[in-house]
């Protein structure tokens, strides 16, 4: 039995808006529930509403439904687009009626039986990565450095041809120098074609009748070199330098990719980075950070003198400013810090533990560390 038209089911018109859509759905669902309704043949009517609302209200199953009806919907074509929608519905490979089948592909697809578009001509060459260590001063300050790298180079001898000479260059006759050949294949939609790469010239549009002798028709050379590279000063692990044509080899004729050196950086033993900022533990006397005392501090640029206060903490940080590392970019300098560690001897001399005495003696009980640690559980 032949449906109702969806429209006519829900009683708006075919240009009703979404809203106009759902505002008649609740009222009919509402009109025709099994829970509301127990007149004969309500349910069947509240199946039909809901039916008719499912396809209007999505926008793709609308636009199906008024282009094809329940053709798009029936013989076992899912509603939510999976399957063929025109199974069985008499179409055939020379159209339907008035239909025609390019306009029909268009419509679901978004175009007419067309080609497949790929690029046959001069393709660039992947980039490659490449690790390399650096000392951590030569990241600092800056460095040359020579860096051995495998790369594909243009064959001087044939300028990348691959030819022996360029009347040994024709224009590949299976595919008339396209690069692909196109097949055709009949379908529902119609005659599809299909591109490929060419199997005679492998989408290059060329043969080659004789190959150049230096790279046996490759057109480039396998590379083995050192290559002067310069570290910039401040770079830090994980940036990376870019070497220009240095990666893997085009195709038909395409520019050689680009080699990425991402930077490692080979640990200071006492210079420690934090972004631009160095850090240094310094360690002290006991002496020297109960009375202070002037010291020449190593730095990444040199040594700098540091004024030790009298009294200095363990752990005490001090800054050195504008002793870090420049910018790259900026060239404004980060800032050193000093992280002071005071040492206790574990031996001294007798002179060296007669005047410790005599110190521990003439020492303020009251003021004493230890004695006021103590106290302070006492309160």
């Amino acid at each position: 039995m032949a449906k109702r038209d969806f429209y006519e089911v829900l009683g708006i018109n075919k240009s009703a808006s979404k809203d106009e859509i759902k505002s008649a759905y609740r009222k009919l669902a509402k009109k025709y529930h099994p829970d509301l309704n127990k007149e004969p043949g309500a349910e069947e009517k509240f199946k039909e509403v809901q039916e008719a609302y499912d396809i209007l209200y999505d926008d793709k199953k609308r636009q199906m439904y008024d282009q094809f009806g329940m053709a798009a919907f029936e013989q076992g074509a899912s509603t939510g687009g999976a399957g063929n929608p025109f199974s069985g519905a008499g179409f055939s490979s020379q159209g339907f009626g008035d239909i025609d089948l390019g306009d029909i592909f268009s419509s679901f697809f978004g175009g007419g039986a067309r080609r497949q578009q790929r690029n046959f001509g001069p393709q660039r060459g992947d980039d490659t990565l490449q690790r390399i260590r650096v000392p951590f001063m030569d990241a600092i300050l800056g460095k040359k450095v020579l860096v051995p790298v495998a790369y594909d180079e243009k064959c001087a001898k044939c300028n990348g041809t691959g030819a022996k000479d360029p009347s040994a260059v024709k224009t590949c006759t299976r595919c008339n120098g396209r690069g692909y050949v196109t097949t055709q294949q009949r379908t529902i939609f119609g005659v599809m074609e299909q591109q490929s790469v060419c199997p005679e010239c492998g989408g290059s549009g060329k043969v080659i009748t004789d190959k150049c002798p230096e790279c046996q028709g490759k057109g480039h050379k396998h590379i083995k070199r050192d290559l002067e590279v310069n570290i910039p000063a401040g770079i830090n692990a994980g940036q990376q330098i870019v070497i220009r044509g240095k990666g893997e080899a085009g195709r038909n004729g395409g520019e050689n990719g680009d080699l990425y050196l991402e930077i490692v950086i080979v640990p200071h033993e006492f210079f420690k980075r934090d972004g631009n900022d160095i850090h240094l533990d310094v360690p002290i006397s006991f002496v020297d950070a109960i009375l202070g005392k002037k010291v020449d501090i190593p730095t990444v640029y040199g040594t700098a003198e540091v004024e030790i206060p009298a009294g200095v903490q363990p752990n005490q940080i001090l800054r050195l400013k504008g002793r870090g590392i420049k910018d790259m970019r900026k060239g404004t300098p980060g800032d050193q810090y000093l992280h002071i560690i005071v040492k206790t001897p574990t031996k001294v001399s007798k002179d060296q533990k007669k005047l410790l005495e005599e110190y521990q003696k003439k020492e303020d009980k009251k003021d004493s560390f230890f004695d006021k640690f103590i106290n302070s559980f006492k309160r």
